[in-house]
């Protein structure tokens, strides 16, 4: 955990035995965090789905080929029907929290239709879903060696392909998660 106690702008790395469906070999970008539990995106499950299908659904025009071939990521399983766009930079929109001072989480239209128009942010994450956490269950599942955290990265968020994220935010923490074990030690 951080000094505050938060993991607030921070990545959450599956440990290799975390089998859960919805989360194995799974990064979470954590947006908020408090003794009220914990919300997060998980920013390395691409779906079939692409943004142009997004748009289409929200009756949103795109001349922009590249933009509506960009994927749409399984946020997690919590709402899969909600839509969530990371961004850079935070900008003004109708239902935007701040995470940190230039990275926001949105979910209002108006930052799909800005993003559609070339308007947007210029970096963007968009999400369906999200993962949830009651007070102190991601505590007691970072105990049980459920996940790895450590500070997030837009350069990982943004820049790194889907299929590398995992690794790569454990190696942030200098942590190679091909080489850890699947089970647990407990001395």
């Amino acid at each position: 955990m951080t000094d505050s106690g938060s993991l607030m702008n921070h990545f959450l790395i599956a440990m290799p035995n975390l089998d859960d469906p919805n989360f194995s070999r799974s990064v979470a970008y954590i947006c908020e965090h408090s003794d009220q539990g914990a919300m997060g995106i998980v920013i390395n499950r691409p779906m079939p789905t692409l943004l142009g299908e997004i748009f289409l659904h929200m009756d949103i025009e795109s001349q922009n080929c590249t933009l509506n071939e960009q994927p749409i990521f399984e946020g997690g399983p919590i709402q899969p029907e909600r839509g969530f766009v990371l961004h850079k930079p935070a900008g003004e929109w109708e239902s935007s929290i701040n995470i940190t001072n230039g990275l926001a989480v949105a979910t209002s239209t108006d930052i799909l239709e800005a993003i559609a128009n070339n308007k947007g942010p210029k970096q963007a994450l968009i999400a369906l879903g999200y993962a949830g956490w009651e007070s102190g269950q991601l505590e007691d599942e970072i105990l049980n060696n459920a996940w790895l955290h450590g500070p997030a990265s837009t350069d990982i968020l943004f820049n790194t392909p889907s299929e590398k994220r995992w690794e790569a935010a454990a190696a942030l923490i200098g942590i190679d998660v091909n080489l850890l074990t699947h089970q647990p030690g407990h001395g």
